[in-house]
């Protein structure tokens, strides 16, 4: 059987995204949008709204609504940016670092049930190598969306589309 690997990536695609919907489906506490970002200031440490908005694709006063959401209740705060006064670091609190990690226990306990009730163990075992693989992926992607040095590519503006 050849390998067609726009049939691979296809597959992949369409299984990745109904995955990915099934597990976000289980604790969703936080609303998608406001858990991205806060996923986002917990891996990378405080940004700006503008940082963010283009680190998601999305217009910054989006960004700003989201923000202002997370901060009315509790989970970032915002304090001025040293390096630029003229805008604010939004960081992640500890009531929103409890309130992430609270969804990523949920997603992950139901997960591990879902993976010892419908998987064999030899199954499970294939799926071990499946995050190295996919992160390998991620990697060429985001090397691969990276400007190159003198390309003058790095300052475009983020308008639209959402990533969690």
């Amino acid at each position: 059987m050849a390998l067609d690997d726009d049939d691979i990536a296809e597959k992949l695609r369409r299984s990745v995204g109904r995955f990915v919907r099934a597990v976000r489906a289980r604790a969703d506490t936080v609303p998608p949008a406001q858990a991205t970002a806060l996923g986002t200031l917990d891996r990378e440490g405080p940004r700006t709204i503008a940082e963010l908005a283009a680190a998601h694709r999305v217009k910054h006063q989006s960004m700003s609504r989201t923000v202002g959401d997370l901060e009315g209740l509790g989970l970032v705060s915002r304090s001025r940016n040293e390096r630029d006064g003229r805008s604010f670091l939004i960081a992640i609190t500890p009531a929103g670092t409890e309130a992430l990690e609270g969804d990523r226990r949920t997603r992950r306990r139901w997960l591990a049930d879902t993976l010892a009730r419908q998987l064999t163990p030899d199954e499970r075992r294939v799926l071990l190598a499946v995050p190295d693989l996919l992160d390998r992926l991620s990697e060429a992607a985001e090397r691969s969306a990276r400007p190159r040095p003198g390309s003058g590519s790095g300052s475009g503006s983020a308008e639209s589309g959402t990533e969690r």
